[in-house]
């Protein structure tokens, strides 16, 4: 039994003072009870104000190698493609393993317990199977496991280039490794991998660019276990070539083929009509928000309260990794409804915080981690109330002021991976700078 205590933690959608968080050997809370006792060697101090484990719902690893590479020389979300295509090009299975483990590690420093990781870097890059046909899969679960946290392999299916009124076109020479060549070949490959206590497996639909109908189902009918995660309406482009290719929207699309249901997240969400948006609320779709992705692509601002007013949870993710901060992401759902209408206070922060943390983990297929309740895992992550940037803050408003950098003390299943702002096991930095370089170097050559 480990007992971690909080001056202030964030129970029940709000902060409860002073408590005692009894931990099991199996890493759940088995009992949450006032701070009566002195202070001794089994008791883990946490500072400032503690939160459950943060979900990041949407994350491509080898999309970090992007930043500082893509954001200032204009273009458009069409021509980032080009940047993403030379990095994916490169990868091997060892190469990926190592970068997404430091990706990963900065993650679980920024308070993240559990990832969603959109997973479409299958193959070798002329499209040949590797002699493990889920070694880019496997590569990245190891990374999380070595990193700290847990995660949801979302395997994509992924099949055509493109959409236009004439239909799907074939894939790309760089796309070739991302696709299994149909439906079917993908759930065949998919069926080698196996959940664990740290991982599930999940599905995606890459986009309705890139998966055609039919195979939408096929995807859809897999496993209604899983969850399924699909880029929606990211751009206006995307719509246009749904609507000319098939005379509907995305979201309606994917209604068709049944695949929005209480277990789908539409990542992103952005360009829907009220059509769309009662089509996501009644079926209990989640929308996956990734702000700082949506602006540095340019792609636009999501209609977030719409959808959570229709029934819609709304959860979070990083995506390319522009910023791996989730409580910049979290603060983004508010700020941009504010920058939209020019109110304040659309989004409550307790709303905050559930997208931040047990709505985020349930779009990833974890029900018992996201919320400091008896029978939950233990994830915690303790934000520091005397920085530069936190100071002063009400607690129960600190995820509107601090950011990744306050993050103190994180705790994954009970175990403490970040203690005094650092990696217990990993140099982030060494392992960043070594991992991206070689990245760059390997696509210079």
């Amino acid at each position: 039994m480990t007992v971690f205590r909080a001056k202030s933690a964030w129970i029940n959608d709000g902060i409860v003072s002073d408590v005692d968080i009894h931990v099991g050997l199996h890493g759940f809370i088995d009992a949450i009870l006032p701070s009566n006792q002195p202070v001794h060697d089994d008791i883990i101090e946490l500072p400032g104000v503690v939160y459950p484990g943060f979900a990041n719902a949407h994350s491509h690893a080898f999309h970090r190698a992007l930043r500082g590479r893509t954001h200032g020389d204009g273009g458009t979300f069409w021509t980032w493609r080009q940047g993403m295509y030379q990095a994916a090009a490169t990868l091997t299975p060892d190469s990926y393993y190592a970068l997404a483990r430091a990706v990963y590690a900065e993650m679980v420093l920024a308070g993240v317990t559990s990832v969603g990781e959109f997973h479409y870097v299958h193959h070798q890059p002329d499209g040949r199977a590797y002699e493990d046909a889920n070694a880019m899969g496997h590569a990245l679960i190891s990374a999380a496991h070595d990193a700290g946290l847990r995660i949801t392999l979302l395997d994509t299916c992924y099949l055509a280039g493109g959409l236009d009124a004439g239909g799907h076109s074939a894939l790309a020479p760089e796309q070739r490794r991302f696709s299994d060549g149909s439906a079917q070949a993908w759930a065949s490959r998919v069926s080698g991998l196996t959940d664990s206590d740290a991982v599930r497996i999940g599905a995606a639909i890459h986009s309705v660019r890139a998966v055609p109908r039919d195979a939408i189902s096929v995807v859809a009918q897999t496993s209604d276990a899983w969850p399924l995660h699909i880029h929606v309406s990211e751009q206006p482009a995307e719509n246009d070539a749904c609507q000319a290719a098939y005379g509907c929207t995305p979201t309606e699309l994917l209604s068709s083929a049944g695949a929005l249901s209480a277990r789908t997240t539409a990542v992103h969400a952005t360009h829907l009509t009220a059509h769309d948006i009662e089509l996501l609320g009644t079926t209990r779709t989640f929308s996956c928000f990734c702000p700082t992705t949506e602006r540095d692509l340019a792609d636009g601002i999501g209609p977030a309260t719409a959808l959570a007013s229709a029934g819609s949870p709304l959860c979070l993710g990083s995506d390319q990794h522009a910023v791996i901060d989730l409580l910049e992401e979290a603060r983004a759902l508010e700020m941009h409804e504010r920058l939209e209408t020019n109110q304040r206070g659309r989004i409550q922060p307790a709303e905050i915080v559930t997208a931040l943390t047990s709505a985020g983990h349930n779009s990833l297929g974890w029900t018992d981690v996201g919320r400091i309740a008896v029978g939950q895992r233990a994830d915690f992550v303790a934000i520091r109330t005397d920085s530069v940037r936190t100071a002063g803050s009400d607690p129960a408003q600190i995820v509107l002021s601090a950011f990744a950098a306050d993050v103190h003390t994180v705790v994954v299943d009970g175990i403490v991976r970040v203690a005094a702002g650092r990696h217990v096991s990993i140099d982030v930095e060494d392992e960043l700078v070594r991992e991206i370089n070689a990245l760059w170097s390997n696509v210079n050559s």
